[in-house]
């Protein structure tokens, strides 16, 4: 993966997210030691300082945690930490963008409600 350098959300936040999906897809699990900020400068050819912000948000968050001198580790409740703010955050944004679509286009509840149904029996084939 590459971060976007010339968008609008700032390089941390998007190392943080990267970092979740990792943790998300299984690629790090509970206990693991997770990249140092200088690997991860190196990795995706940023600054240590930024590195660091991105590490940071996901310990403040509970993601991650310091074990001094060893580095950062994925926290057990990682995933489920992860999950919920996900759901919460990001699906209820989307959600209320769809409603908020939905109703311009005169689309009733019923016929969201199917299209939603559809999309999900389709992701669940793939």
């Amino acid at each position: 993966m590459s971060l976007n350098l010339d968008g609008s959300k700032p390089i941390y936040v998007q190392l943080a997210e990267w970092l979740e999906n990792e943790i998300l897809n299984g690629h790090f699990d509970s206990g693991q030691k997770i990249y140092s900020q200088y690997q991860l400068a190196e990795m995706f050819m940023i600054n240590p300082a930024t590195a660091a912000k991105g590490l940071n948000i996901l310990a403040d968050k509970s993601i991650l945690y310091k074990k001094r001198g060893l580095g950062m580790f994925v926290s057990e409740e990682a995933k489920s930490i992860i999950l919920t703010k996900r759901k919460t955050q990001t699906l209820t944004g989307l959600v209320e963008e769809l409603a908020a679509e939905a109703k311009q286009l005169h689309v009733s509840i019923d016929e969201l409600i199917k299209m939603i149904k559809a999309a999900m029996t389709r992701r669940a084939e793939e």
